[in-house]
């Protein structure tokens, strides 16, 4: 078991003693360019003394603070850089538990996460939220909780398996995990002065934790302004320069994400590279990754560099995953940076600009070494209450998917989700399509195809159906997934009635998941038995299998990046244009529920 960080007072006496040579350091690391996100300074030559978990001494020799029990690291004139954090991110995301998710990053060196289980919450409820704050408190690294804030994320557009509200946000402020609140997804009832809403802020406020925002608009005019106003402290939903700068100059934080399928970094970090503002209020964080790209392409540091890439200097795009982040949370005493008092999180690294990860270290524990874990880190166990969640009512069969034409009519103009590639966004499109035998027919040469979405909470056995466009699937075929964010109903996309029923059933028999279905056989298979979200696998075998999961898609014909992320967002009602929940087709630029035919 790693070690438990103690508070700062409780050994305060002996950091002082290790720096003044007074007691020997538990960890000194010899000779590294300390990277020094507070003054800007990469300051060669450094040496650091660690001594219950904590920073001691930093500077420019550490003998001292050597004894014959100490650990000696030599960093070889490496850099010294503090441990990266992600500022905003859903664990479920990873199709992985907490524990598996830590297990997947501390190699890529991270060592801090600020995460918001809704996913969770949406289907088991506080008792779900609980279940990850438990587990997050037991790990080696530092994963704080946001406590959801929708639930559902909008409230007479959709229907949860579950329901939060100000008195669960109240109680969960008490929680010793428990960061803020989650995401504020809800603007329009924030700028509506919806009373749960800002019951919800409030306790948060009082509680003197950080209100987590999302403003998923393009509207820069009052309603933001009265959605800032409402009191979130943060947003991770720009996408454009303008967004950035407007967050920014209202005093909150800009987050830029780069997730699996999000890349809002470009556009965004021209505010600081071009624009000339000041990055202190820029943090970086991914929102959403899947597993796959947390074991094969790497975690915080893949942001990091990207965003070197674009042009930021590294100190600063470091100071933006460290520092920033800290100081956002209140949290700047304990993390973010290598100081004394700090917790003694740090990456050595033998490059700025690639940033690769070749030593972490983490509360004065190493943890991995060369890109592999050199810890054990054992299962989280879940409780019975925590499975079986997809109840679908009743043998889906391919009649439930058909969409009845109004009568006489031999076409109709119908609305269709447009998915853009590498954005959460949709588009609000409209096509014509042909009607045959009074049911309205898909149009696979124009790339329009089917969507469903099949109640899994209550056994109701409600499909709502609906098209969409953008993935072009070119064969009979069909994916279903568990995973439909927010609400976390099941999502059937395909070209073929049949296939979405074999689709939709198979997950009804595993308890949740993803699968891909093709002519009647099933070309792949992701299970998530953990609230029909998350595997009890190792993070390795989820990858694999989301690798082949998605490889399944591309031989269906879709070439979109990372097109499983684009599918698990299009029951997602609170971000503009056009989306589907358990009740119909949302106009999300209205809020408000829309006919499918024009």
């Amino acid at each position: 078991m790693m070690s438990q960080v103690k508070p700062w007072s409780e050994v305060a006496p002996r950091l002082i003693d290790i720096a003044m040579g007074r007691t020997p350091a538990d960890l000194v690391i010899r000779s590294g360019k300390w990277v020094n996100v507070y003054s800007g300074e990469i300051i060669a030559g450094t040496d650091i003394a660690i001594g219950s978990g904590r920073f001691a001494y930093v500077g420019p020799s550490a003998e001292h603070a050597i004894g014959p029990e100490t650990r000696v690291i030599e960093a070889d004139g490496r850099y010294l850089v503090p441990g990266l954090c992600d500022a905003h991110m859903h664990v479920e995301s990873g199709m992985v538990t907490v524990t598996e998710f830590a297990r997947a990053v501390i190699p890529h060196g991270t060592t801090s996460m600020f995460i918001d289980p809704h996913e969770i919450g949406n289907v088991l409820g506080l008792a779900g939220v609980k279940l990850m704050h438990d587990e997050a408190a037991g790990l080696p690294i530092n994963v704080f909780v946001q406590m959801p804030g929708c639930v559902p994320s909008a409230p007479g557009l959709e229907h949860a398996g579950a329901e939060l509200g100000v008195e669960d946000v109240a109680e969960a402020m008490a929680w010793p995990n428990i960061i803020g609140l989650g995401e504020m997804m809800n603007f329009p009832g924030v700028a509506a002065n919806d009373a749960k809403m800002l019951g919800e802020i409030a306790a948060t406020q009082a509680a003197n934790k950080t209100v987590g925002g999302h403003y998923a608009s393009p509207d820069l005019g009052l309603p933001f302004h009265g959605y800032v106003a409402g009191g979130p402290a943060d947003d991770h939903e720009g996408t454009r320069l303008e967004d950035a700068i407007a967050r920014v100059r209202q005093g909150m934080r800009a987050m830029l994400r780069l997730g699996s399928a999000w890349y809002d970094v470009a556009a965004q970090v021209k505010a600081v590279t071009e624009r000339g503002l000041d990055p202190r209020n820029f943090i970086l964080c991914t929102d959403d990754s899947h597993s796959g790209t947390l074991i094969h392409e790497g975690h915080m540091n893949r942001v990091v560099r990207h965003a070197i890439a674009q042009g930021l200097s590294p100190v600063v795009a470091i100071q933006m995953a460290t520092l920033n982040t800290a100081q956002h949370f209140g949290l700047e005493r304990e993390l973010g940076s290598i100081a004394p008092g700090r917790r003694a999180d740090l990456v050595i690294s033998s490059d700025l600009p690639s940033l690769p990860i070749e030593m972490v270290i983490a509360r004065g524990d190493v943890l991995a070494e060369a890109g592999s874990l050199a810890c054990d880190i054992g299962p989280y166990p879940y409780p019975d209450f925590a499975r079986d969640t997809v109840h679908l009512g009743k043998e889906l069969v391919p009649s439930d998917f058909d969409i009845v034409a109004p009568e006489g009519v031999s076409e109709v103009r119908a609305r269709v989700i447009g998915v853009i590639e590498n954005q959460a966004p949709t588009r609000a499109l409209e096509a014509t399509l042909s009607v045959s035998k009074a049911l309205v027919e898909m149009d696979r040469h124009n790339d329009v195809c089917q969507i469903a979405l099949v109640e899994r909470h209550r056994a109701t056995g409600g499909v709502a159906n609906g098209f969409v466009s953008g993935f072009g699937y070119s064969i009979d075929c069909a994916v279903a997934s568990t995973v439909a964010h927010d609400s976390h109903h099941m999502i059937v996309v395909g070209t073929n009635k049949t296939d979405m029923a074999f689709a939709a059933n198979r997950l009804g028999e595993v308890g949740g998941g993803i699968t891909v279905f093709a002519s009647g056989k099933e070309l792949a298979l992701v299970e998530l038995p953990i609230a029909g979200l998350m595997s009890d696998e190792r993070a390795e075998i989820v990858a694999d299998k989301a690798q082949a999961m998605m490889q399944a898609m591309r031989d269906c014909g879709c070439e979109l990046n990372n097109a499983y992320m684009q599918h698990s967002l299009l029951a997602l009602v609170v971000i503009p244009e056009l989306r589907i929940s358990d009740i119909g087709l949302i106009d999300v630029t209205r809020f408000e529920k829309t006919e499918l035919f024009v």
